[in-house]
């Protein structure tokens, strides 16, 4: 976000009564902190991305070759 951006923030944010700015402020930080989780899961997962596509190859092959047996979710 550009210094500007953040100054129009911040007026709009000045403009409203203090109790109000904390409550925009407490929901920015939860915000915030949801958009970084998100950004942590895709790191993630684009790091195990080559994994999971062998193991989805592994997969097809086995029931290709009559090797899968059904699910028993009794089991689980």
């Amino acid at each position: 976000m550009t210094s500007t951006a953040i100054a129009t923030v911040m007026e709009m944010l000045e403009s409203l009564p203090e109790n109000v700015q904390g409550q925009v402020v407490e929901h920015l930080r939860e915000y915030i902190e949801d958009l970084q989780d998100e950004l942590q899961w895709e790191i993630a997962f684009k790091k195990t991305q080559p994994q999971l596509a062998a193991a989805a190859q592994r997969a097809k092959q086995e029931v290709a070759q009559g090797l899968a047996q059904p699910m028993d979710y009794d089991q689980l």
